[in-house]
């Protein structure tokens, strides 16, 4: 799926009128359904619906939205900010039809005294549906809007927001933003904006509330991108297929984990157990001796390799001559080097090694990231498959740059690492991004604080690994499906735990119910952000 623009959003809509001779009248019509479908679902025991309508299309959304929800027998009251008579257009129509079905419901509130006549009737409302002003307003509110803004806060009723949360500008990149509507949802149209994958606009603790996408009609050759961005829960769709009847653990490959040092065993560990959770067919631990019966408890599956180490714990570059690395890999379709394996000793040297004389898929994480810092000319991935996994700090190691310069060129950054590397490039953080060889990223919008803990990393890489091994010939949408599935597993443990208590292995335990998940609902509508109910 495609994310776009303000600019690409309105080109859509044009085009698909123009050439595809599907009305804006149609489009808004459909919208206001979908809307008006998502408040019965989400919020089906309410009773009391206010609208609050701005007086353009956004607007023209809302009084479809508020005269579908009065049809199904819902109390439903219109704020319309301005007079009826300065509606114009295809709002015009839509406010027309209202007018038949609720006709003394529409309270037009052109001044302050009037906005604050209508206190009384938000505070009693069950649900508030802002359609004051949509994709193409340009903050900041002004006016009415403004004061309606802050009289919101004083009010704990839920807000569904028509396309988005009124004063959140489409194109914005920014976490959050001050001056915009508070929402508790958020519904949009035919494609998600930048806003939608980059804001936090349904903010609440645990799981993040829904911004979901509703198809209104727009055929695909309609919807254009410049950016080179998609949705990268789109990729899910891989991992849905049912397995072959005649599957065997040989179809779904064999993953070998390289990590851990003394004092670092839960890493491979963890990395190991979520590769088979997430499907691989055979995982083997390969780890230094002195930890081998520590990571054998993870699980009575994982095969294990005693890797010879130096006297500091960490791995020795005696496991390299040419036989026993040979033996190491024989067999192996993906190879995950670097959870726990420590930067002492030969422990980079040995990481470095591995990834330049294996050929089968590599994911490098963590203290094997590390021992490439000053040394990225030998990550190439011309020829083969290379995932790079690495958090902001790992970021900033790598490029010599600092953290903070990492996170002001997150999207630039990872593309021109990916395509000068010719590898896959997963950036962690909010908004984990994967970017690909050919400059394409996929922005993640699964997940939540509650990974802020140790392992996390750890997990994803065993995740990673797994999809690559059951996937080679899809490494872009495997690598996509590993991300989201990981951060939706994750949603599904602080949906069950307070998100203060969830542990990495939390969501390994989730992962089930991630790989049940489907992201698009039985009305057609894509939850980009949230969990269905």
């Amino acid at each position: 799926m495609k994310i776009l623009t303000a600019e690409e959003m309105g080109a859509a809509d044009r085009l698909t009128s123009e050439e595809f001779g599907v009305s804006i009248q149609t489009l808004m019509e459909a919208a206001g359904q979908t809307v008006a479908t998502f408040c019965q679902r989400q919020y089906a025991d309410v009773l009391r619906v206010v609208v609050v309508c701005g007086k353009g299309n956004n607007g023209g959304d809302g009084l479809v939205a508020a005269r579908a929800l009065a049809l199904a027998g819902k109390s439903v009251q219109v704020m319309l900010l301005g007079r009826r008579d300065e509606v114009k257009g295809d709002a015009a129509v839509a406010l027309g039809r209202l007018r038949e079905v609720l006709p003394a419901m529409v309270h037009e509130v052109v001044d302050e005294p009037g906005l604050r006549a209508c206190l009384s009737m938000m505070g009693e409302a069950d649900l508030l549906i802002d359609a004051v002003v949509g994709t193409g307003f340009k903050p900041p509110l002004r006016g009415l809007a403004a004061s309606l803004r802050e009289m919101l806060e004083g009010f704990d009723t839920p807000v569904v927001a028509v396309d988005l949360p009124s004063g959140w500008d489409a194109n914005s990149l920014e976490q959050t933003v001050v001056g915009a509507f508070r929402a508790n949802a958020v519904v949009t149209f035919t494609a998600p904006k930048m806003a939608h994958v980059f804001g936090h606009l349904t903010p609440s603790s645990g799981v993040f509330g829904p911004v979901v996408v509703g198809q209104i009609g727009s055929p695909a050759a309609a919807v254009a991108s410049a950016s080179g961005l998609t949705w990268g829960g789109s990729s899910k769709v891989l991992a849905e297929k049912p397995r072959d009847v005649n599957s065997n653990k040989g179809k779904f490959g064999h993953v070998l984990v390289i990590g851990g040092s003394y004092g670092k065993a839960g890493a491979p560990a963890m990395a190991s157990l979520a590769c088979l959770r997430a499907g691989a067919g055979l995982v083997t631990a390969a780890v230094p001796q002195s930890i081998v019966d520590t990571v054998t408890l993870i699980t009575p599956e994982l095969m294990i390799t005693p890797l010879a180490e130096g006297p500091n714990g960490a791995v020795s570059f005696k496991n390299l001559d040419a036989a026993k690395l040979d033996a190491l890999v024989n067999k192996i379709s993906v190879v995950a080097v670097g959870p726990g394996l420590s930067t002492e000793g030969d422990a980079s040297a040995f990481a470095r090694h591995v990834v330049e004389k294996t050929t089968v898929p590599v994911v490098i994480d963590a203290d094997a990231l590390n021992a490439f810092g000053g040394k990225t000319h030998l990550l190439d991935g011309t020829g083969r498959v290379m995932v790079l996994t690495p958090h902001p700090g790992e970021m900033a190691r790598l490029a010599g740059l600092t953290v903070k310069e990492v996170e002001a060129d997150r999207i630039g950054l990872a593309r021109r690492f990916a395509t000068e590397h010719k590898l896959t490039l997963v950036l962690k953080g909010w908004r984990t991004l994967v970017a690909h060889p050919d400059g394409s990223i996929a922005v993640n919008t699964s997940g939540n604080p509650a990974m802020a803990k140790g392992g996390s990393g750890d997990i994803l890489t065993g995740i990673v690994a797994a999809m690559l091994a059951q996937y080679p010939n899809d490494v872009a949408r495997a690598v996509e499906t590993a991300v989201y599935l990981h951060g939706l597993a994750a949603d599904f443990a602080a949906q069950a735990m307070d998100e203060h208590t969830v542990l990495a292995t939390d969501t390994v335990a989730h992962l089930s119910n991630a790989f049940r998940y489907r992201v698009t609902d039985g009305d057609g509508m894509t939850w980009i952000c949230g969990l269905q109910g």
